[in-house]
């Protein structure tokens, strides 16, 4: 018997449909099991002149990746470099220009979460204070030009770096001057993850435009609230997107399986380095035809790999990552968990987000995704009145969920409390980066400079 039929998990090679449905089949949980994974991003600068630093000068990325290791976080070595750290609170990578990640582990609770998100951001500050650094929450660096930015010596990023400009005009922009916030969650089977699905994508644009937070580029207003939501449309239209399937009768698992494998490639990892298939097909793959692999069939490992470089707005990894927030302050990223669990860990607020949402057709989400980004909660609902009174009784469903749900800190406080900084959004109609222009325009005398004193952690 060969050593290649003898594998199990994610080393089997690929010989059926259902290992590539299975998953997605087996993130399936009991909701007792469900957890919440945030993940955020910050730029980091040099303090003294508010430059990006480069990887390997003294006190730039890889001195502050070593730094955390002080804290217990073990290294991810890639060659000669960390590129990654991971710890109890789960992991730290780089995005392509040194955007500093933190992806959480997953925990039960909105206060677990942020008490994780707390000691990293505390964690970085004083390893930051040493080396000279300092973390700023935008969704887009408001003052670098892309020739500015470093690039970290991560071999997937060489890849997609190459192919981004052939694919659309925003995608090297999306790599090197966007951060994001991020929550994964859990579902309970195939019809959940449906539901779940269809609410998320749905009422991505509101969470875009709760979160907007990135008006800025090269120093000045650039026209929209989330330039980097509008980056997302132009960077490579066969793996983002709002995924209209979703929404149509017979969604499911089978379906979302079809959608990947048409996501052209980027890579195959193998022997601890990445081969480029930039547009290959992982059809082909499947087949034993894959151009740099030709004869070997990829594995479940290859697959999860080529799940990870689909970027639409909701994606399906074995759990639902949420997906269209603008990076942002601190509050923000116990705001974003706390919105999303709130909307889908509880049945009868997952049904009145539906309720909201169902009648909506392919060319009101459609509408959606091209409006937000520019007009934010100014938007037209398509229920009537603007994205600011949709909010408004979005909210009111979240924190109705957050109370059903009753997991209460050593203190006695609820999960509704960190929704306190959207509703404070809602009520006033004013988003981040609509707080920022009128600053720009008024108090900081038309200096973008004046963020880094005022949005830096």
């Amino acid at each position: 018997m060969s050593n290649q039929t003898t594998l199990h998990g994610d080393d089997a090679p690929i010989e059926t449909r259902d290992q590539l449905v299975g998953v997605f089949a087996r993130g399936e949980k009991p909701a007792a099991d469900w957890r919440i994974g945030t993940e955020h991003e910050k730029f980091v600068y040099r303090t003294a002149d508010h430059a990006a630093p480069s990887y390997d000068e003294p006190g730039g990325i890889r001195d502050l990746l070593e730094g955390m290791e002080t804290y217990g976080w073990e290294p991810v070595v890639e060659g000669d470099n960390v590129i990654a750290l991971k710890g109890p609170d789960g992991a730290i990578s780089l995005e392509p220009a040194g955007q500093f990640e933190l992806s959480g582990a997953p925990v039960e609770n909105i206060h677990a979460t942020c008490a994780e998100s707390n000691r990293h951001l505390t964690q970085c500050r004083e390893v930051g204070d040493r080396l000279g650094l300092g973390f700023l929450g935008l969704g887009f660096w408001p003052d670098k030009r892309r020739d500015e930015l470093p690039v970290m010596p991560k071999g997937r990023y060489a890849i997609m770096l190459r192919q981004m400009p052939k694919v659309g005009g925003l995608g090297l922009d999306m790599m090197k001057r966007t951060c994001t916030i991020q929550t994964n969650l859990d579902y309970a089977s195939e019809a959940d993850m449906v539901k779940k699905f269809r609410v998320s994508m749905a009422l991505q644009p509101l969470a875009t435009a709760l979160f907007a937070n990135s008006p800025f580029t090269e120093g000045k207003p650039n026209g929209f609230l989330s330039f980097r939501s509008h980056i997302w449309t132009d960077t490579d239209p066969g793996r983002t997107g709002t995924l209209p399937f979703v929404f149509d009768d017979g969604f499911g698992y089978d379906r979302y399986v079809d959608y990947a494998l048409d996501v052209p490639m980027y890579f195959v990892y193998r022997d601890g380095g990445y081969i480029d298939a930039a547009g290959l097909s992982f059809r082909d793959f499947i087949d034993g035809r894959l151009t740099p692999l030709y004869g070997e069939k990829p594995t479940v490992a290859d697959w999860k790999d080529h799940l990870s470089t689909a970027f639409p707005e909701v994606r399906l990894k074995g759990y639902l990552e949420m997906r269209g927030a603008d990076g942002g302050r601190w509050d923000r990223i116990c705001a974003l968990p706390a919105l999303w669990v709130g909307l889908l860990y509880d049945g009868t607020a997952l049904d009145a987000a539906w309720d909201l949402c169902k009648g909506w057709s392919h060319a009101d989400h459609a509408r959606l995704r091209e409006e937000v980004p520019v007009m934010a909660l100014k938007a037209a609902s398509p229920n009537g009145g603007t994205l600011q009174d949709l909010a408004k009784e979005v909210l009111k469903i979240a924190d109705a969920g957050l109370a059903a749900r009753a997991r209460l800190n050593g203190a006695g406080d609820s999960e509704q409390g960190f929704l306190s900084p959207l509703q404070e959004i809602a009520a006033s109609g004013l988003t981040n980066a609509d707080r920022m222009l009128a600053a720009y325009h008024g108090r900081w005398g038309g200096d973008v400079g004046a963020v880094y004193a005022e949005d830096s952690y």
